[in-house]
């Protein structure tokens, strides 16, 4: 199933910005554990440790904070600026994490935004990349 190229409306996208961040930030790192635990994210935790991070949602203007220690991924601060940011739209996120487009594509398309550390960044685009989402509940949903 190929993911449409659509923006969140404007209106849905100024409700979604206004709401707790909270909930997806808690559902967004359980989720990156559970995939490190299970051994689907093959991160190098020590590589990751001690930054924060943040992704935002352009079209659903949302921002989800979170940091990593040697262990885990814990929902982070809102203050200050994270060490890396990933922006892009909701459909370009669901095309990144089911493969129908590689995170270096939307880069150079310009549909994925990556700020702040260079190696931080270099990283996390590789561990994107390695990721087999195949073996996710998401994909074989998705798959139906």
């Amino acid at each position: 199933m190929r993911i449409p190229d659509l923006t969140l409306p404007p209106s849905l996208a100024s409700v979604l910005g206004k709401l707790p961040s909270s909930p997806p930030c808690w559902a967004l790192v359980t989720t990156l554990n559970q995939l490190k635990k299970r051994e689907i994210l093959p991160v190098d935790m020590s590589l990751l440790a001690g930054h924060s991070f943040e992704v935002h949602i352009l079209d659903a203007d949302m921002r989800l904070h979170f940091v990593a220690d040697m262990e885990r991924f814990s929902v982070g601060s809102t203050t200050g600026e994270p060490d890396l940011r990933l922006s892009a739209n909701l459909a370009d996120f669901a095309r990144m994490m089911l493969r129908e487009e590689d995170p270096d594509t939307l880069f150079f398309n310009r549909k994925l935004i990556i700020e702040g550390d260079t190696e931080l960044g270099l990283i996390v685009k590789n561990l994107l990349d390695s990721v087999d989402w195949s073996t996710t509940p998401l994909q074989r949903f998705m798959a139906v």
